[in-house]
């Protein structure tokens, strides 16, 4: 067989496997939203979500999920380059504008960080949360049904306290990827 029918015979079933197993090609996730200018990007990955946030800023970028009134019981992930090192904070809604650590609120610490960079004006964070955990206020996220999320980033700052200058909130299908 020659080279280029073996390189066109690669790259076929290279392309095969991915578009079998709904992983994007461009993203190497399973789903992705853009809101306004902030990209959400997501593959279920057995008990776990792994999670791509991208935003138009040079400070924080988060996401929260299951809110029952703004950020209110929410489960809160917000993180930040600095010096080319991610920070990541899991949070909860305590009240409609307040969150708090999950450790200062007898909860753990769920993120698996995976990496971030900033490149031009954005900011990219990746991480892995499992689905369902132990903890009181965690709740489970169910990625047949519909969940609420949260979208939003800070201003260019690195401090994590400042508040956000976008956010939105969404309804959306994890494992269909569709929005309500």
């Amino acid at each position: 067989m020659s080279l280029m029918k073996r390189l066109w015979f690669l790259l076929s079933a290279f392309t095969l496997v991915f578009l079998l197993t709904g992983v994007s090609m461009a993203t190497g996730y399973q789903h992705s939203l853009t809101i306004d200018k902030m990209i959400f990007d997501w593959s279920i990955e057995g008990e776990n979500i792994a999670i791509k946030l991208t935003a138009p800023t040079m400070g924080w970028v988060g996401i929260g999920f299951r809110p029952t009134e703004n950020m209110k019981d929410a489960n809160i992930i917000l993180g930040v380059v600095k010096n080319g090192k991610v920070e990541i904070s899991n949070e909860f809604g305590i009240e409609a504008t307040k969150h708090i650590p999950n450790t200062k609120n007898g909860g753990k610490d769920n993120v698996t960080i995976i990496g971030g960079t900033q490149t031009g004006n954005s900011t990219t964070l990746e991480f892995s949360i499992p689905l369902r955990t132990e903890d009181a206020h965690y709740g489970v996220i169910d990625p047949k049904g519909d969940t609420v999320v949260i979208l939003a980033y800070g201003p260019d700052m690195t401090s994590t306290k400042v508040k956000h200058q976008y956010a939105k909130t969404i309804s959306v299908n994890l494992s269909t990827g569709i929005m309500k």
